[in-house]
């Protein structure tokens, strides 16, 4: 199974202040309310026109970025609409709201979390699409899965790295899931995420890593103090741009690096002004910071 060398106690920075726990214990006690909020309305949303639903869901996840006391930069525009693989480097349980907030899919997510109190459940009802990682055999049934998908019309989200880093280094896109976006013909979608303090230094602070529980990761969230998310929406990958999932994987995996982010980084580009899907900002605002 994909293993990354990141665990907590090499690689990610503590909390320690003790003028900290109230904020934090504000904020954590927030943050359910939010997430059980949302829980519970998952029957209604699903009655709704999948256009507003969309809506509700971004508004959602991009409130229980901020309730946990995360300021969202992005730039690019919004995905396209349509069936899209949607890929992402992956740090911590920040990313899955951060992603559902640039465009609302199906998780495709291992299938322990399934045993995970809350957030197991929540998986579950949101639609998502479990891969057993111990099951080789298993893998083309899933991959078939996620084509059926994306030639429905949906998108689909996957963290190709199948492990979580701390966010000072990434791992290798592993190949599988690009395999259904070419059967499906399907575009590629990567997204850049970077999570550092206000000041400019990265914060390995979000990472989930390793050991580390659940917990105690968003205890550290919650207690941190100005931590920045980015989320950088880079090019789409559209279908016929790579000859295999080989070449396609290198593809996202490079537009996800941060130096393909800083050599062409999309916020120099001037969209359109309209409401951004992850930060709810008009995106000229964006563009230009």
């Amino acid at each position: 199974m994909p293993s990354a060398p990141c665990t907590p106690g090499a690689c990610v920075e503590s909390v320690r202040a003790v003028a900290a726990v109230p904020r934090a214990g504000l904020r954590l006690i927030s943050l359910l309310f939010v997430v059980a909020t949302g829980v519970v309305l998952i029957p209604v949303a699903a009655r709704v026109p999948a256009a507003r639903r969309d809506r509700l869901i971004r508004a959602w996840c991009r409130t229980i970025v901020r309730t946990a006391g995360v300021r969202v930069r992005a730039t690019g525009a919004a995905p396209p609409t349509g069936g899209l693989l949607l890929v992402a480097n992956h740090i911590s349980w920040l990313d899955i709201p951060l992603l559902a907030a640039v465009r609302p899919g199906r998780m495709l997510a291992k299938a322990e979390i399934r045993q995970w109190p809350v957030a197991g459940a929540l998986t579950a009802s949101s639609g998502a699409l479990f891969i057993e990682r111990d099951r080789l055999r298993a893998l083309p049934e899933t991959v078939g899965r996620i084509a059926e998908s994306l030639r429905g019309g949906g998108a689909v989200v996957v963290f190709p790295e199948g492990s979580t880093w701390c966010g000072r280094a990434q791992g290798r896109f592993r190949r599988a899931a690009f395999q259904a976006a070419l059967d499906a013909d399907a575009a590629v979608q990567p997204v850049r995420l970077h999570y550092r303090h206000d000041g400019g230094a990265v914060s390995t602070a979000p990472a989930f890593v390793g050991s580390d529980s659940l917990l105690a990761s968003v205890w550290r969230v919650v207690s941190a103090r100005d931590l920045v998310a980015e989320v950088h929406v880079r090019p789409v990958l559209p279908p016929g741009s790579a000859p295999d999932r080989r070449a396609l994987a290198r593809a996202a995996e490079t537009a996800t690096t941060p130096s393909a982010c800083a050599a062409h980084p999309a916020s120099r580009a001037k969209p359109e002004a309209s409401t951004h899907p992850v930060t709810g900002a008009n995106t000229e605002a964006l563009a230009h910071p």
